[in-house]
């Protein structure tokens, strides 16, 4: 019998990983948890986020029959599972339809979170690589938009808790942090930092301010001028 000992073979290194850049991570957490609830309940969340964001809303059945930007989000929450499923045309041709119902255009591929509303919602563009965050709210005229024709991340990503007042543009793979607010109609070019409010054209981003009403969705832009 041989005594002779074969050498351990050396332990398996783990290769080293690189970031990948930005915009690409297809798991982004901007996709939040809507996969993660059943459809019913999903449902039943975006008619109290609704009501609960909108004073003039009375009752569910209300929301459900007579809210422009529910019917876009529940479009959205179709197509864009169509989108993950390689089913291309039907997303973008599911889209257009919701498009023309409801005067709200997001793109299948962009990417929304939980109890997201859109108030009124008329003339509002969510672009393809565009994230949303959770609880934001958007009101009518607001693009979240590219300022380059070539592919790869051209939108932005809009943090949990955003708001962005009628009018304003938000162009460009640019971050808007968490808790951030846009005044209506800016013109977002460049980072806005959490917390901070962003008014002007071009506009830019200023610390809240006290006498603003932190707990009010609406921003006064007199107030940071």
């Amino acid at each position: 019998m041989s005594t002779e000992q074969r050498p351990l073979s050396p332990a398996p290194t783990a290769e080293p990983t690189t970031p990948s850049p930005r915009g690409s991570d297809t798991t982004s957490p901007r996709s939040p948890g809507s996969e993660r609830l059943p459809l019913r309940e999903l449902l039943l969340e975006d008619l109290a986020t609704a009501k609960r964001s909108d004073p003039a809303a009375r009752t569910l059945v209300e929301v459900a029959l007579a809210y422009p930007g529910v019917h876009a989000l529940w479009g959205h929450r179709v197509s864009h599972a169509l989108w993950g499923r390689g089913h291309k045309l039907a997303a973008r041709l599911l889209s257009q339809a919701v498009r023309g119902l409801t005067g709200i255009e997001i793109h299948p591929g962009a990417r929304i979170g939980r109890r997201f509303f859109v108030d009124h919602g008329m003339g509002v563009v969510i672009g393809e690589t565009a994230e949303v965050g959770d609880d934001c709210v958007l009101f009518h005229g607001v693009t979240l938009g590219g300022v380059s024709m070539t592919r790869g991340k051209r939108h932005p990503t809009v943090g949990d808790g955003v708001m962005v007042g009628a009018g304003a543009k938000v162009l460009g793979p640019v971050d808007i942090g968490p808790g951030a607010k846009v005044g209506a109609n800016a013109v977002v070019v460049k980072d806005v930092p959490a917390g901070c409010v962003a008014v002007g054209v071009p506009a830019s981003p200023c610390p809240a301010k006290p006498e603003s009403r932190e707990a009010d969705q609406i921003v006064d832009p007199t107030l940071f001028i």
